[in-house]
C-alpha cells in the first residue's frame, strides 16, 4: 500500500474547489477530500494546494510547478489545460507537448503524480459540447504523458455519474460538492487506498426529468449569466483568476475536519 506523508495539489478552479464551499465560503473541492482522507491515519501529513481558479496551462507552469518543485512532496496532483481547450484556437495536440514538460519537471522530484482526464461534454449544453472531440484529442494525449512519466490517471470522462447536471453548478463549467467528493472517492480508488462503504458509482437518486421549456428557459438564463460574461472578459485578455492567490501556499497539517 502506498503512504505519502505530503501532498500538493497543482491547476486551476477545478483543484482549488470551486463551488463546494465551506461554511466560511472558503473553497473546499475533491483535492481538500483527498488529502483529508490520506491524513487520516498518518501524523505529519502535509497539504498545499496551489491552484488558482481561471489559471491557463502556461500561468500554471510558471507560477506552481516551481514551488512543486521546491516543496518535494511525495505525491503531487496535476490537472492543467481545461481552460486552453475552450479557447478559440487552442490546439490539443500542443497543448499536450507542453504539459508533458510540466509534468516531466514534476517527475524528476521523485514524487508520485497523478493526472486527470478532461470530462465528457456529451450530456452539456451545444456551446459545450462542439468540444467534445476536442477534449477526447487532448485526454489521449494526457494519457501517453501519463504512461511516459508513470503517472496515475484519474478518468473524469469514464465518470458517467459526472454527465447528470446534478454533478454541475449553475455555471455548468464547476462541480457540485456531491460531485467533488465522488472525483475525491475516484482518486483515492487510483491511488489504491482503501474507502470502506462509499463507492462513487452510486446512481443518484430518482429525479423528474424537466420539461422542454424548462430547459430552454434555464439554457438562456445561462448563457445569460454565465457564457456572456466570461466571453468578455476573455475577450478583454482577462481571467477569473486574476488578482487571487493560493489557498495553501505551503506544505501544512490539515485542521481537524
Amino acid at each position: 500500500m502506498h503512504r505519502w506523508n505530503s501532498f500538493v495539489a497543482i491547476g486551476d478552479s477545478f483543484t482549488e474547489g470551486l463551488d463546494d464551499l465551506w461554511d466560511d465560503g472558503a473553497p473546499r473541492g475533491w483535492a481538500d477530500r483527498l488529502a483529508e482522507r490520506l491524513a487520516a491515519g498518518r501524523p505529519g501529513f502535509t497539504y498545499a494546494n496551489l491552484a488558482v481558479r481561471g489559471k491557463i496551462l502556461d500561468q500554471i507552469v510558471t507560477d506552481q510547478v516551481p514551488v512543486a518543485e521546491q516543496l518535494r512532496p511525495d505525491l503531487i496532483s496535476f490537472c492543467a489545460g481545461g481552460n486552453d481547450i475552450i479557447g478559440i484556437t487552442s490546439d490539443p495536440d500542443d497543448l499536450a507537448r507542453r504539459v508533458d514538460a510540466a509534468v516531466e519537471r514534476l517527475a524528476a522530484t521523485g514524487a508520485d503524480i497523478i493526472m486527470f482526464t478532461g470530462f465528457d461534454l456529451r450530456r452539456m449544453h451545444m456551446l459545450l459540447r462542439r468540444l467534445r472531440g476536442r477534449v477526447a484529442t487532448f485526454n489521449e494525449n494526457l494519457r501517453a504523458v501519463a504512461d511516459r512519466h508513470g503517472c496515475h490517471v484519474v478518468d473524469l470522462w469514464g465518470m458517467d455519474v459526472l454527465a447528470d447536471p446534478r454533478a454541475w453548478a449553475s455555471d455548468r463549467l464547476h462541480l457540485t460538492p456531491e460531485a467533488h467528493e465522488r472525483v475525491a472517492l475516484r482518486a483515492l480508488e487510483v491511488l489504491g487506498e482503501p474507502v470502506a462503504g462509499i463507492d462513487w458509482r452510486t446512481p443518484w437518486p430518482a429525479a423528474e426529468a424537466l420539461d422542454w421549456r424548462h430547459r430552454q428557459v434555464e439554457d438562456l438564463r445561462w448563457v445569460r449569466e454565465h457564457v456572456l460574461p466570461y466571453a468578455r472578459k476573455r475577450l478583454r485578455g482577462a481571467h477569473t483568476g486574476d488578482g487571487n492567490l493560493p489557498k495553501r501556499p505551503n506544505l501544512t497539517p490539515l485542521p481537524p475536519v
